[in-house]
């Protein structure tokens, strides 16, 4: 399954809703693309991984070099939604320990506005 992206911003904060697969090629390219050139308009952001099906290796490095282009431009990633699959991947690699992880995208959002 082809990885789709649906985009929007609430209180100034980018939440990119995800559906597929994030595996090298295409799709990493679309998401790194899509979050790269939101960046510049909000450097917050939240990827909502509800829907996500599978994550390959080349995924797992866009994730890490998303959260890197967005903490140079003084901003963070934050994940919310995982599926059981993605929570164990994510907790397999350590990367759990480097995401900040929410349950819910409201969650996610509000902890930019306490952060603040």
């Amino acid at each position: 399954m082809q990885l789709k992206l649906t985009t929007k911003t609430k209180e100034g904060i980018l939440i990119v809703e995800l559906s597929g697969r994030i595996v090298f090629g295409e799709e990493s390219s679309l998401l790194r693309d899509t979050v790269k050139r939101a960046v510049g308009e909000s450097n917050n952001i939240v990827l909502h991984l509800g829907n996500v099906s599978y994550i390959d290796s080349g995924g797992l490095g866009t994730l890490v070099a998303l959260r890197t282009t967005a903490q140079n431009a003084g901003g963070t990633i934050k994940l919310t939604n995982l599926t059981d699959r993605v929570t164990d991947l994510l907790q397999v690699t350590k990367l759990l320990t480097v995401f900040e992880v929410y349950s819910a995208e409201a969650e996610a959002v509000d902890s930019f506005r306490k952060a603040a």
